[in-house]
């Protein structure tokens, strides 16, 4: 891929910064500084504004909504929100469920939903993981049993459980792997649903983070009945969706642009000590870990520059979405590992912030306010979109043929 900017590449990312400056909602850098729980409107507010803009799902093709970016435009988009700390838009629709529908879809589930992913007004969450049955996606014993109703149309009735579900606390719509074929292989016998999460018999129940957030849910099915034609693809070939579904979600985990604006807001919070001490950068040990970390930040880059560039020629991503998995989660932890360090005892879990009103307090710098809470949140990231372990299985497969 070509990494030299061209006039128009340059003139786009002007075009880029100034209309995050004017546009961007200034509440949502207050609600984060101060380190308050994002409710859903807060993530509907940009975008909103990206979607009458256009740019709400720069990766879609044209004739879905899309921007018809390059990949070096594409590249500049996420630099550009990554410095600006924009706040992190919802997945479940645009980048998961969204490219399965208008991959495998018929039109008319390309008519109902792909419209409402892109304005905000649907909500999406994604039904995968069950208890047991994560890592191991394949063996999960969520179940669709297929009938005749009294209309005379076929539905789904549908009985398990889904586990950290997040965001489902707000969603609208869910997509559920279920189990619709008990006698077939593991793989072949699984669908794939697109189920209103108003539907009676759906129960969802808070899990709650050790930074104290409602993120996760676990969501229960009891007797779901879901219509026919909200499965997309094929009866018991559900798990081709998944494996498209988890490519795509692996690619955008690696979150480079954000871990490279992390790394410049630690060297920043390193160079200036709260008791005008000595810059933590002046020490060779802790030094050498930013280098480090730098250095495999910049090779996992060039990693995705190239499937971006591969997906732009029209190819999928591949096995190199686990290698960006892999390496992008780990940079990830390490990243709010070197954070926790450098805030020292401000970093304290639970020091900060604590009481109400007039009774809550804060000691330290505000660099250290969120630390805590980020590095236990981040644990998550080695573990969801398949665990690393199974993603270094995959690569063995797929490209060492081992």
């Amino acid at each position: 891929m070509d990494l030299n900017f061209s006039a128009a590449d340059v003139a786009f990312r002007e075009e880029v910064h100034a209309f995050i400056r004017d546009h961007y909602p200034a509440y949502l850098h207050d609600k984060i500084d101060e380190g308050e729980e994002m409710e859903k409107q807060d993530f509907l507010a940009w975008h909103k504004v990206l979607h009458q803009k256009g740019w709400i799902a720069p990766a879609w093709p044209v004739e879905y909504g899309g921007t018809g970016w390059t990949a070096t435009q594409r590249y500049i988009w996420s630099e550009e929100t990554a410095r600006a700390d924009c706040v992190r838009l919802m997945p479940f629709g645009l980048s998961m469920v969204g490219p399965v529908i208008y991959t495998f879809g018929t039109p008319e589930q390309k008519a109902k939903f792909l419209p409402r992913i892109l304005s905000g007004e649907d909500w999406w969450c994604q039904g995968y993981s069950e208890p047991g049955s994560g890592s191991d996606l394949a063996s999960l014993r969520t179940r669709a049993e297929r009938f005749t109703g009294d209309d005379g149309k076929e539905y789904y009735r549908v009985n398990g459980q889904k586990t950290w579900t997040t965001m489902a606390q707000h969603a609208d719509w869910g997509f559920f792997l279920v189990r619709t074929d008990p006698t077939a292989k593991m793989q072949e016998g699984i669908s794939f649903l697109l189920i209103d999460m108003k539907t009676p018999g759906i129960t969802v129940r808070p899990i709650i983070t050790l930074g104290g957030e409602h993120e996760v849910n676990e969501v229960w099915l009891e007797d779901v009945i879901v219509p026919v034609e909200n499965r997309v693809f094929h009866e018991n070939k559900g798990w081709t969706c998944a494996k498209f579904l988890l490519a795509h979600e692996r690619t955008g985990i690696a979150g480079v642009a954000a871990s490279k604006r992390n790394v410049e807001r630690i060297k920043d919070v390193a160079r200036n000590t709260a008791d005008g001490g000595e810059s933590l950068l002046a020490n060779p040990f802790f030094k050498r870990k930013v280098a480090e970390l730098e250095v495999d930040l910049a090779a996992l880059e060039y990693t995705e520059l190239r499937t971006l560039a591969g997906e732009s020629a029209g190819k999928g991503p591949g096995p190199e979405s686990s290698l960006l998995k892999i390496k992008g989660t780990e940079i990830q932890q390490r990243l709010t590992e070197l954070a926790l360090e450098a805030a020292g005892v401000y970093g304290a879990p639970y020091f900060r912030s604590m009481g109400e009103g007039d009774n809550s307090f804060a000691v330290g710098p505000d660099s250290a306010r969120r630390v805590a809470p980020v590095y236990f949140n981040m644990r998550k990231t080695s573990i969801y979109g398949g665990s690393n372990e199974i993603q270094r299985n995959i690569i063995a497969k797929m490209v060492l043929g081992l």
